[in-house]
């Protein structure tokens, strides 16, 4: 029996990609999106035909379910349905994550930081505190993984972008610390952090920085492009293969190079 994983921000992006690579690697998934656009994100979200389109590429592997990741609700159900449906829960991928507006931080709405804040950092934590009773009961040899999308924006600082770029390190944070908690129970805990990747998010961020292109983020890469979904994707499935079982708390930058110095 192949093993399972919840994969949140499934619809589009690097949380599509994720379920791509993990059906390639015998996973079967409850992939999980809002499907509806939040008020203080200032860009369009994914639909419910982005989910439905990811669901039928891969047939009985995948589960699609509406899900706010915001909700313990929400998660706790994806939870279950994952267990009931699949017979196991063996990795969760917290990729749901969404940019505000930007601007200098004096100017930053309390609405808008925490649109970002309970999507980015509360979003995270709820699908972990749901699934990690789960992997915990699931033993030692079952290998456990848990994978947070953070980014190269939690390594360092960003102009106009502070509420993001403070979040990121808050998800690094957090991924360090739950590592520590579930290393005793076999559960491994790990951050991927992608450098500019063609996704909605580095749309925004190009309408924030008022740039004509988003190609014009791949100067911040020595590998002088910008990275593609299917690239962090990858990373994100080996550290949720049992391969992976000696690394745990780390933040493994997925960036074309953009925070090596």
């Amino acid at each position: 029996m192949g093993r399972v994983a919840i994969v949140t921000g499934a619809a589009r992006g690097i949380g599509a990609a994720t379920v791509d690579a993990l059906v390639n690697e015998n996973y079967r998934v409850v992939a999980v999106d809002r499907c509806r656009d939040i008020a203080d994100v200032p860009y369009s979200l994914a639909t419910p035909g982005d989910l439905e389109d990811v669901v039928a590429r891969h047939g009985d592997a995948v589960l699609g379910l509406v899900g706010d990741v915001r909700s313990a609700t929400d998660m706790q159900l994806a939870v279950e349905t994952a267990t009931r449906h699949f017979g196991r829960l063996d990795a969760v991928v917290a990729c749901a994550g969404v940019l505000g507006a930007g601007g200098p931080l004096w100017e930053i709405s309390d609405a808008s930081w925490d649109a970002v804040w309970s999507v980015n950092v509360l979003g995270t934590r709820r699908l972990i505190e749901a699934a990690a009773p789960v992997l915990i009961a699931n033993g030692k040899e079952a290998h456990g993984r848990i994978v947070a999308v953070a980014s190269a924006a939690g390594r360092t600082g960003l102009f106009h972008l502070a509420d993001y770029a403070a979040e990121k390190h808050a998800v690094v944070g957090l991924i360090r610390s739950v590592a520590m908690d579930l290393a005793p129970h076999g559960v491994t805990a790990n951050a991927v952090s992608p450098g500019s990747t063609r996704t909605a998010i580095l749309e925004a961020s190009a309408k924030v920085y008022a740039l004509e292109s988003v190609e014009q983020f791949a100067q911040q890469q020595p590998i002088g492009r910008l990275l593609e979904p299917p690239e962090v994707a990858a990373a994100i499935a080996w550290l949720c293969s049992p391969t992976s079982s000696a690394i745990t708390g780390a933040d493994i930058a997925v960036d074309g190079g953009m925070t090596v110095s």
